[in-house]
This record gives C-alpha cells, structure tokens and sequence, in this order.
C-alpha cells in the first residue's frame, strides 16, 4: 500500500499553485494601480495645460487693454516714429482671440459664447477708442469688456483649484 495514493495533492503541487495565484494577483493589481498613475497624470497635465492658457489669455487681455489705450492716445497725438496703434491693437485682439477660443475648448458652449462675446466688445472698444477722451474715458470704454473678462477670469480660477 505504499504506493498507493490516498487522493490528496502532495504538498509541493499546492505551494506552486499558491505561488501562481498570488504571483496573478499581484500583476493584476499592480496594473489597475500603474493605469490609475497615468490617468492621474494626464488628468495633471490637461490641468496645467489650462492654468497655461489662463495665464496666456489674461496676459493677452491686458496687452489689447495697453494697445486700445494707445489709440486712444493717438486720437490726441501720437509722438512720431511709433508703429501703428491700431494695427498693434488688431493684432492683441486677434491674439486673445485665438487664445480665448483654445481655453473655451476646456470649458464648453456657455463659456465658448461668452470668450466669443468678450472678444468682440474688445473689438467695439478698439473701435470706439479713437473718439475716446483719452485715458480718461477708457474705464467707461472698458466697463462691458471688464465684466466680461471677470467671468472668463473666475473660470480660469476655479479650473486651477480643481484637483
């Protein structure tokens, strides 16, 4: 009878089978947790792409904000040898443009019409700027666009404290 089995795996066969069950475990673990690393991380990198362009894009209002200024300067006399300021001030208003459409892309079609919105009362402004007072009546130019800007300004903000 000693070569009889009595039904029962020897001890060596179980240890293996426990092995490749915990080496399977382990990799498929190890996987979810290597796919969620990457989903955070591009979550991360979409994230600080659009603190990029938040940035660009308040940079960009300022800079039309400096150059409609400037032809409102030069309604009352511009000093000679400086370029053009109206040509200067297209070219702001085509640059915020561009880089309001680009953040619009993160946020949808209400954010879209307003960043399209806020770039045409830029581009009402730019026109009126010429029969402007001055620096004085720039505010009162400003005052729809501010508004405007305030609201793309706020997305901006709370699209950089979300994790």
């Amino acid at each position: 009878m000693s070569g009889q089995s009595s039904g029962r795996p020897p001890l060596l066969s179980l240890v293996t089978l426990t092995i490749a069950v915990a080496s399977l475990s382990t990799a498929m673990y190890q996987g979810w947790v290597q796919t969620r690393n990457l989903e955070i991380v591009q979550r991360d990198l979409a994230r600080r792409e659009q603190v990029r362009s938040c940035k660009d894009v308040i940079e960009a209002y300022f800079d039309v904000k400096l150059r409609i200024g400037l032809i409102a300067d030069a309604a009352t006399g511009s000093p000679p040898g400086l370029p053009d300021p109206v040509v200067q001030a297209r070219m702001a208003v085509s640059r915020f443009g561009a880089l309001g459409t680009y953040l619009a892309n993160f946020q949808g079609e209400e954010a879209r019409s307003r960043y399209t919105a806020l770039t045409r009362e830029l581009e009402r402004v730019m026109g009126l700027a010429r029969t402007a007072p001055g620096q004085s009546g720039m505010e009162a130019l400003f005052e729809a666009a501010d508004g405007l800007f305030y609201g793309m300004n706020e997305d901006c903000a709370r699209s950089a404290r979300q994790t």
